[in-house]
């Protein structure tokens, strides 16, 4: 299929109306059958309780063209369980037993035209969402819902990556407990006054900032390019090497650094395998807290001189 006239090189992380949208309705406790469609508005009451109690959940996932000219996405059945850990949590019908990724398909297949070319340094971003669509007035879930995945040509989200040399640490977090911080909810992506200012300061000094956090899921990674970090902490106590390695993958799309902070001789070698370019060594022991000053030096020479080597806690 030819591509789309389109300047690949020059894309910026945008919106661009393509040919075909994917559309599935809620409606008397079912989900319908689900189809492709041309318009790209949304028609909705004005008290659409998307529009009055945000309850909306979303996915972001990216679609590429291959060497030898196929199509892919990138690990899509994890969209999949992620949106309806969302929807369950905001009250919202999952949806059926594949149906996301099904709709995924059709929808790239149908906007194939799109898909940047290999090589380009572009990709078709692929957008699901879920909204509550009948009118509430009254502090409760809607009783209907639309399931839609819009599709657009997009460049990288920062062009250049991140070239950090001061590391500043911010003292708040949006995520409280038992809240929402683990979910993809609209209302997620709205930054609080109090996280704003820090990073203002950070902007106003020119110094990159760290978003220093317990990372367990890739959301927390696209949060924190949104809050404005230039580096992430990734900890390999809590990530086994596919998962390091695919949040490694999300940094560099993103353009955050990343730091992987180990412990031991095994957590270098899943850090290494992984693709690490800054590797720390903690000092610190996170099973006891007990604070070992030689560690680091001691195993200085598992990591490999492409590596950036950092030593923590205790220096």
């Amino acid at each position: 299929m030819a591509k789309k006239d389109i300047d690949w090189g020059s894309l910026g992380f945008g919106y661009i109306e393509t040919d075909y949208r994917y559309l599935s309705s809620f409606k008397d406790g079912k989900w319908d059958e689900g189809a492709l469609i041309t318009d790209p508005n949304v028609t909705l009451n004005e008290c659409a309780c998307v529009f009055q109690y945000a309850q909306t959940v979303f996915e972001g996932l990216k679609a590429y063209t291959t060497e030898d000219g196929r199509t892919v996405t990138f690990r899509p059945d994890l969209n999949a369980e992620r949106i309806n850990q969302s929807a369950a949590r905001l009250k919202m019908p999952v949806l059926p037993e594949g149906r996301f990724i099904e709709a995924v398909k059709k929808v790239v297949k149908a906007n194939e035209d799109f898909v940047p070319p290999f090589g380009s340094g572009a990709s078709l971003y692929v957008r699901p969402y879920i909204m509550g669509t009948n009118a509430v007035i009254g502090v409760k879930p809607a009783d209907e819902y639309q399931f839609r995945i819009l599709v657009t040509p997009v460049g990288p989200y920062f062009k250049g990556g991140a070239k950090p040399l001061t590391i500043r640490v911010s003292d708040y977090d949006r995520a409280a407990p038992n809240g929402t911080g683990h979910i993809k909810a609209g209302l997620n992506c709205l930054i609080h006054k109090k996280v704003q200012v820090p990073v203002l300061d950070a902007m106003a000094i020119s110094v990159s900032m760290l978003r220093k956090d317990f990372t367990v899921s890739d959301y927390q990674l696209y949060r924190s390019r949104l809050m404005g970090a230039d580096c992430v902490l990734l900890i390999c106590a809590l990530l086994d090497t596919k998962t390091l390695a695919q949040y490694l993958a999300v940094c560099d799309e993103l353009g955050l650094s990343a730091l992987v902070e180990t412990h031991d001789a095994d957590e270098i070698r899943s850090a290494v395998a992984a693709g690490a370019k800054i590797i720390g060594v903690n000092n610190r022991n996170l099973k006891d807290f007990s604070v070992d000053f030689s560690n680091a030096a001691r195993l200085r020479d598992l990591i490999p001189p492409e590596a950036v080597y950092v030593a923590e806690s205790g220096v």
